[in-house]
């Protein structure tokens, strides 16, 4: 295994949304047949959402018979599925807008959700970026795609200045958090519960830092081809799978549901519990939020970097859920330890 990067890289990256791109990694394409219509749309400038109202004033189609897979960034140049449900596929062949066109068009049988999507490739222009410092570029991102980078859950899930913890954390710490919640939207509430787990989840990670990568007796290990888990007993024997990155050991997400991990992965666990003052069954109440594992750390693959005429031209992929600038802070800073 590698060394970290010791070389600090500068760059800027979203100074323009044109810097950023973002291409969806479909978990299926559409069949040709069925009620559902699915476009294949890129947009600047726009959140997903805010493109799919767009797109629903120009057809006359109901914004809340669209789907996705996933929500991209608005400061960016993202292409990405959507279906609607029961619309005519020529209100939308051939539409350009302002900041949405739409690329292709097709059929399916069933509505887009949130999930169903293997990941996003990134092409990413960090600004700055002198050409000297290229190669240290390859071997940060190189380090990343052989190791892989920590998971942490991004600041936007905490809101601003952190409100959302500390609003998930006063309604988990009530006596009677169901009674407490009532006073929330469920989307609301959903919000503040997830800053808590993620919350949690980061600390664990925290603690760990210097051996995201490797199993410890007790932990539950990620099997990243399936998502499934499984408690590792003998970690000689999984070290070669975990080396080769087909396992890697996992986080809490609490809730009722979540797998409790054992020896000192789950003692750890329990500290960062009591640290703040909660209990894994404080989430019963919520059907939302029944809790499950998470990999410490997430593959980077397909690692790319070319030098650009304004800086230094990144691309990658990642799976579903992850964030770029887990990766991005790695390859910009050092050491490459954060959180």
């Amino acid at each position: 295994m590698p060394e970290p990067p010791q070389a600090r890289v500068d760059g800027r990256y979203k100074v323009r949304s044109e810097d950023f791109g973002v291409i969806e990694l479909p978990a299926y394409l559409p069949s040709g047949d069925g009620t559902h219509t699915f476009v294949w749309m890129e947009k600047q400038g726009l959140s997903t959402l805010d493109a799919i109202r767009v797109l629903a004033e120009a057809t006359g189609t109901q914004a809340r018979d669209y789907g996705y897979a996933g929500l991209k960034d608005a400061q960016a140049v993202t292409r990405q599925w959507i279906s609607i449900e029961h619309a005519d596929p020529a209100a939308f062949r051939d539409l350009e807008l302002d900041a949405v066109r739409v690329l292709e068009v097709g059929q399916h049988g069933n509505k887009l959700k949130p999930g169903h999507l293997l990941g996003n490739r990134f092409s990413i222009l960090l600004r700055g970026a002198a050409a000297e410092q290229i190669p240290h570029l390859r071997a940060n991102l190189e380090w990343c795609s052989t190791r892989g980078v920590p998971n942490y859950f991004g600041e936007q899930r905490f809101g601003k200045r952190g409100s959302n913890l500390d609003q998930g954390l006063a309604i988990l710490r009530d006596p009677k958090p169901k009674q407490k919640s009532y006073k929330f939207a469920p989307r609301i509430l959903k919000l503040l519960l997830s800053a808590v787990q993620s919350e949690v989840f980061n600390r664990v990670l925290r603690a760990r830092i210097e051996s995201f990568d490797q199993l410890q007796d007790g932990d539950l290990a990620w099997i990243h081809d399936t998502g499934a888990s499984f408690t590792v007993d003998d970690v000689a024997a999984e070290r070669p799978r975990c080396d080769a990155f087909e396992i890697s050991p996992t986080g809490p997400i609490p809730g009722p549901k979540m797998l409790r991990a054992k020896a000192e992965p789950g003692a750890l666990e329990d500290r960062v519990m009591a640290e703040m003052d909660l209990s894994f069954d404080a989430f019963g109440f919520s059907r939302a939020h029944r809790g499950g594992r998470r990999s410490l750390r997430l593959p980077v693959t397909k690692p790319v970097v070319e030098e650009a005429p304004d800086g230094a031209r990144v691309e990658f992929e990642l799976p579903s859920g992850s964030y770029a600038t887990s990766v991005l802070r790695l390859l910009l800073v050092d050491p490459p330890w954060f959180g």
